[in-house]
């Protein structure tokens, strides 16, 4: 087989000996000026022993965390054992606490009618090749499931085309092939017998994290094992935070001449405040506005400083439940200990439903909450005043996936917009309908090898339509501001990263910030613009 040398996303699979092949033409166009996009970055080069180790004749995109193909027909066995092994665990009632009922129906009663496909951004945007159908996975993942699992299944007999062998080849491009999907979970909202695909590809990450250790360094050693040593995913220590959060303070009451002030390990306060921390070191105007916010609604609010505390981040719901288990654990114990009301979690999707929803499962004692309520109560509370008119750049809404479409949270943030906001716009399709921001799942956070590249052309194409689509009918002008409203930090990220990519901010004059910021840059009693175009971006 021939060895696949540098190839760009916007090329994908270009080479015959790979599985799919796209025309760059059939990819599907961005409107202009983006759809001629000069100098776009190619993928990092491979040196030969990566090429050797890695599995790169899928499509050409590597997102790494596999140990090196194996030498010998007796490696091979082992991990094809031990990938049989952990397939069967993981439709057992013992080892798969979180989501088995789904998963089993999701396994037994696809139709195969392909409507999930149609509302797939990946999908549609990869030109319609065959390996991102969101049924394309699971496919392959079912006829194990039945050969190994239920064999001789009558219902499945009848759409069976084939055995299947369970190979090296087969494992390693099936961990490939579930790390490109972002678990939006789109294709779900269209199946008509709510067959799950994200959900499928979710658990294959499960099996292969705890299992048989395959991981990505970005969700694993940077993400949840980083958090738990050290209490946060960005790296940050306690007193990192403190530092950070006091700078934020300062900053926050020079800006608007209103004190703030947070408080730290405050117990029996109302309301404990955990943000992404990714917040504080990239966006510190959010965790900024967060606190004048809570402070003039006169609520009785505190952080914590303890490990874990002060990072609400929780990348074990994307890839592997024991440590999910052991984050959000550790969550609640430091609710009780302060002894507060409830848990409010900051702008940020996924945190929301690892807290609020997915935690459910395993400790319901304290209530959480998410930001996107509790800011619709202080804005109509009448607590503070407000003028619409300072918001007066056109705004648009990016749904972030876990958020809207996952937890059914869609109204509270468009009634702050539909009154703060003169020049909001939706985008289409939104609410659940929305297209995830291309960097969903934790491909935010992700830059190893050649997968930034894959997410900015391929993941996020849509997500970058809808947004200059929301905003073709105002001044292109640079010096004309746009505002892309993202209330996730995760989905942030994605946007930053995209509107970089295509020079959207400089060619279109586009930028990105969360909700609380445009509340904040509406009240009456700040001395300045919160929101300063010229130089917050």
């Amino acid at each position: 087989m021939t060895v696949i040398k540098d190839i760009k996303p916007k090329n994908i699979s270009t080479i015959k000996d790979c599985i799919c092949e796209i025309d760059p033409k059939d990819l599907y166009p961005l409107p202009a000026p983006y759809d001629k996009v000069e100098e776009l970055p190619g993928f990092k080069k491979l040196n030969d022993k990566f090429k050797e180790d890695q599995v790169v004749n899928l499509d050409g995109v590597v997102i790494g965390g596999l140990p090196p193909k194996p030498k010998t027909k007796e490696e091979e066995a082992v991990h094809v054992k031990a990938f049989i092994e952990a397939v069967r665990k993981l439709f057992t009632k013992e080892d798969n606490w979180t989501f088995l009922q789904p998963l089993v129906l999701s396994m037994e009663h696809c139709a195969k009618c392909q409507s999930c496909s149609d509302m797939c951004p990946i999908y549609e945007s990869s030109g319609g090749q065959e390996i991102y159908r969101p049924t394309f996975r699971a496919e392959v993942l079912r006829k194990v499931y039945f050969k190994y699992v239920k064999p001789g299944n009558k219902i499945f007999n009848a759409f069976q085309q084939g055995d299947i062998k369970v190979n090296w080849e087969l494992i390693s491009r099936l961990y490939e092939l579930c790390y490109r999907c972002t678990l939006c979970r789109r294709c779900a909202t269209a199946c008509p017998i709510s067959v799950d695909n994200g959900l499928i590809t979710r658990e294959l990450r499960k099996l292969f994290s705890q299992e048989m250790g395959f991981y990505t360094k970005a969700l694993h050693e940077k993400g949840t094992v980083q958090h738990l040593q050290v209490g946060s995913s960005t790296g940050m220590n306690s007193l990192v935070v403190k530092d950070n959060i006091e700078f934020i303070d300062e900053e926050t009451t020079d800006k608007t001449g209103i004190k703030v002030e947070t408080q730290w390990d405050k117990s029996g306060a109302d309301v404990l405040l955990i943000h992404n921390a990714g917040e504080i070191l990239a966006w510190p105007d959010n965790p900024g506005a967060f606190a004048l916010l809570l402070d003039a609604a006169g609520i009785s609010w505190t952080m914590s400083s303890e490990l874990l505390g002060y990072d609400g981040v929780n990348y074990g719901l994307f890839y592997d439940d024991v440590q999910y288990a052991r984050i959000y654990a550790r969550h609640m114990e430091i609710a009780k200990k302060l002894g507060v009301k409830k848990i409010v979690m900051g702008e940020c999707g996924h945190q929301s439903k690892a807290m609020a929803a997915i935690g459910s499962r395993i400790d319901n004692s304290i209530p959480r909450e998410a930001a996107m309520t509790l800011m619709r109560e202080i804005v109509f509370s009448g607590k503070i005043k407000f003028n619409p008119d300072q918001n007066y750049f056109p705004v648009t809404l990016h749904d972030p996936c876990n958020l809207v479409r996952s937890m059914g949270i869609v109204e509270p943030q468009r009634e702050i917009l539909r009154y703060l906001a003169p020049k909001f716009r939706e985008m289409y399709p939104h609410g659940v309908d929305n297209y995830c921001c291309g960097g969903g799942s934790g491909f935010a956070i992700m830059q190893q090898n050649n997968i930034a590249d894959w997410r900015l052309q391929i993941s996020g194409r849509k997500k970058m339509e809808q947004i200059i689509n929301a905003f073709k009918d105002e001044d292109p002008s640079p010096d004309k501001p746009k505002y892309v409203c993202a209330p996730c930090s995760n989905c942030k990220g994605q946007i930053r990263d995209l509107l970089e990519y295509y020079g959207a901010t400089t060619k279109n004059g586009i930028y990105y910030d969360g909700l609380v910021e445009l509340i904040v840059n509406a009240m009456v009693d700040i001395k300045e613009p919160f929101i300063d175009f010229e130089n917050k971006f």
